[in-house]
């Protein structure tokens, strides 16, 4: 099958809103439905993640070089 005719069936499986077609799609192709990790932890652990990317974004970790040399430093390894 021509390569084109592949990216014109994804393209009309991401546009339809057909729930009957794309169950059908979804079974012939055996794709089971698994919950997102997200949905699957607990909302304490939601913000915990939260909080660590806002974090990473403003800057606020160290680098696994810096936490090396701290720890030998401080254990003296």
């Amino acid at each position: 099958m021509d390569i084109s005719v592949k990216y014109k069936i994804i393209s009309e499986i991401i546009k339809s809103n057909d729930e009957e077609m794309l169950n059908a799609v979804k079974t012939i192709l055996n794709i089971e439905d698994k919950p997102d990790f997200w949905e699957e932890i607990s909302e304490e652990d939601q913000v915990a993640i939260d909080q660590a990317l806002e974090q990473l974004d403003r800057g606020n970790f160290i680098s696994r070089e810096s936490l090396d040399a701290e720890i030998k430093e401080k254990y003296n390894f």
